[in-house]
C-alpha cells in the first residue's frame, strides 16, 4: 500500500536553491516520488511512498523549512504507485497568478459539512476555480467555470463580480483557491469563502448519500479522477493530448489506443498519430513479454 500527502504552505522562503537540493537529496534516501513546487512565498507538493518513509519525510520537511504545521494537508492511500518520479520544482510563485502572497490571510474556510449549507444558498456565487477539463470531470451542482486555460486569466474574471455577493470557490487541493481569495479580499470582497483542503477533502469526509458532488474529480497523477471515498476512478489519460477520457470517449470512433482519443483526433498530425502508434506497439509487446515500458502507467 502506498500512502500519499498534499500539503501547502505560504511562508517567505530563502535560498531556495539550495533548499531544492535538500528536498532531492531527502527524496532520494527515502525513494519518495512526487512532485514538489517551491518558491520564494512558499511550497506546493503531493508526495507518495510507504507509510514510515512519506511520515518521516513530512517531519523532516517542516524542519527544514521551520514550518509548525502546513496550511493545508490531506493523507489518502491507494494500491500502486501514483507517481513515475520524484520532481523538485522551482517557481516565481506556486500558483502563478501574477500577485504574491507570504502567508495564509483569509479566515473563511469552510469543512464539507458547512459547505453544503453555503453552496445550497441562493445568494451564494459558486465558482469552480479550475480549468475547464478538470470541470468537465466533475463539479459541484450549480457550479460556474470561467473557463481559463491559464489561472493568471483568473483575476480577469474575478474583476466583473460584486463584491456584496457571497462567493464560495473550490479547487482540488485548496491552493488554488486560497491565491484568488486572498486577491478578492484584497480588493475589497468581504464574503469570500473556499472550501477547506479543496475537493480531496470534500470527497474523503463526506459520504455520497449526503454529496452535492456530481462526477469525478481530476487529479494530476497515475490515478486520473477520484470518486467518492478517494477511490480510483473511471477516467484514463489519452496518450496524444494528455487529456482525461471517460468510458463513453473510448467509445467513440475517434478513440485509439495510445494514439487518439475525441478531443484531439482532428487536430494531430498524421506524423504525430504514427510516432504515438510505434510507441504503443512497444508498449504491447513489453507486456507480453511480462516487462515495463518507460511510458507504460505502472497499475
Amino acid at each position: 500500500m502506498f500512502y500519499i500527502s498534499g500539503f501547502y504552505k505560504f511562508k517567505k522562503i530563502n535560498q531556495i536553491k539550495k533548499a531544492k537540493k535538500l528536498l532531492i537529496k531527502i527524496f532520494d534516501k527515502y525513494k519518495i516520488r512526487g512532485t514538489i513546487i517551491i518558491s520564494t512565498e512558499g511550497i506546493n507538493g503531493t508526495i507518495s511512498s510507504n507509510k514510515k518513509n512519506l511520515k518521516i519525510v513530512i517531519n523532516k520537511i517542516k524542519i527544514s523549512f521551520n514550518f509548525k504545521k502546513f496550511d493545508s494537508e490531506s493523507l489518502s492511500t491507494n494500491k500502486f504507485q501514483i507517481f513515475h518520479k520524484c520532481k523538485v520544482k522551482i517557481k516565481k510563485e506556486v500558483v502563478p497568478m501574477g500577485i504574491k502572497i507570504l502567508k495564509r490571510v483569509t479566515k473563511k474556510h469552510l469543512e464539507p459539512i458547512k459547505w453544503n449549507k453555503i453552496i445550497t444558498s441562493k445568494k451564494t456565487l459558486l465558482i469552480d476555480a479550475r480549468k475547464p477539463f478538470e470541470h468537465k470531470v466533475g463539479t459541484f451542482k450549480g457550479s460556474i467555470n470561467p473557463e481559463t486555460n491559464n489561472f493568471r486569466e483568473f483575476p480577469n474574471y474575478l474583476k466583473k463580480l460584486d463584491k456584496n455577493q457571497n462567493i464560495a470557490m473550490f479547487c482540488t487541493g485548496g491552493i488554488r483557491c486560497e491565491k484568488a481569495s486572498v486577491y478578492l479580499e484584497k480588493k475589497g470582497f468581504n464574503n469570500v469563502y473556499q472550501l477547506k483542503g479543496g475537493i480531496i477533502n470534500y470527497l474523503k469526509k463526506i459520504k455520497k448519500n449526503k454529496s452535492l458532488w456530481k462526477g469525478e474529480c481530476y487529479v494530476f497523477d497515475n490515478r486520473i479522477s477520484l470518486k467518492h471515498g478517494l477511490t480510483k476512478g473511471t477516467y484514463s489519460m489519452c496518450s496524444g493530448c494528455r487529456k482525461p477520457i471517460s468510458i463513453k470517449d473510448k467509445k467513440s470512433c475517434h478513440y485509439e489506443e495510445g494514439v487518439s482519443c475525441p478531443n484531439c483526433h482532428d487536430t494531430l498530425t498524421n506524423s504525430q498519430k504514427e510516432r504515438f502508434r510505434m510507441r504503443q506497439k512497444q508498449i504491447n509487446v513489453a507486456k507480453k513479454l511480462g516487462k515495463k515500458h518507460i511510458f507504460q502507467k505502472e497499475f
